[in-house]
């Protein structure tokens, strides 16, 4: 049986949003939020877990432009995405908020967007895609991560948890980091079921980089907390839709 995590180890220092209010959040701040199908809403009426991360940006001359991607795991196992746009009209004005439900949608309401009427002069530099800048993708924190593997596979349940191999290979790893990938801790959807996916990091001796992924959730017969680790992101995030289609 898998023992809970302790909170303040994971949890951002902010207080942690519930599906329902970051989507409450996201409606609020939008223009356009009455546009969005009737039956979207309805879908996200369940959801339990939610993930929000930048998708574009382009910034020159006082305009700017982001877009999000909002995305929403839900009690049948299914996921609903909901792309937000903000942008200024004016250099340095204040930014705008749009949501759309579908991307063609977003993708013209982009198109959109172009310079003041009064400088069709000004030269705007290429756009800068955030994707493209080489950023580091993990801090490390040097550690036992011997210890640090090993406690995280004796309270993985799952039967296709890695394999002794994988262990003896990141019980090699000279330092760890821990990132919390979907979800809140401590917060419940209204089906009463909470899910977290924590990606576990290793730095090896060779400067590669391995990581495990970790699945924590009540989605059990009698309510208590399960811990499952896979080797790959698509394969924790497949357990979470299959455990969540069983529970709907």
């Amino acid at each position: 049986m898998s023992v809970p995590y302790e909170t303040t180890a994971y949890e951002p220092a902010e207080s942690p949003e519930s599906p329902e209010e970051h989507l409450a959040r996201l409606l609020g701040r939008a223009l356009n939020s009455f546009e969005l199908p009737d039956e979207v809403i309805r879908r996200l009426d369940c959801a339990l877990a939610h993930d929000s991360s930048l998708h574009s940006a382009h910034h020159s001359a006082g305009l700017h432009r982001e877009t999000y991607r909002h995305t929403w795991l839900l009690a049948d196992g299914s996921a609903v995405t909901l792309w937000e746009l903000a942008h200024n009209t004016t250099p340095g004005g204040a930014p705008e908020h749009e949501v759309y439900a579908d991307e063609e949608e977003l993708g013209a309401a982009t198109a959109r967007l172009g310079l003041p009427p009064d400088a069709p002069e000004l030269e705007l530099p290429s756009p800068i895609w955030l994707w493209a800048v080489p950023t580091p993708r993990h801090v490390f924190v040097s550690g036992d991560c011997a210890d640090h593997v090993r406690r995280l596979l004796r309270r993985a349940e799952n039967p296709d948890r890695p394999d002794a191999r994988t262990a003896a290979l990141l019980a090699t790893a000279t330092a760890h980091e821990i990132t919390q990938a979907f979800g809140r801790p401590g917060r419940v959807g209204r089906s009463g079921l909470s899910y977290v996916l924590y990606e576990h990091a290793f730095l090896l001796p060779d400067g590669s980089e391995a990581s495990l992924w970790e699945v924590e959730h009540t989605a059990t017969p009698d309510g208590r907390h399960m811990c499952e680790v896979y080797t790959s992101e698509e394969a924790a995030r497949s357990a979470m839709e299959r455990r969540a289609a069983r529970q709907g």
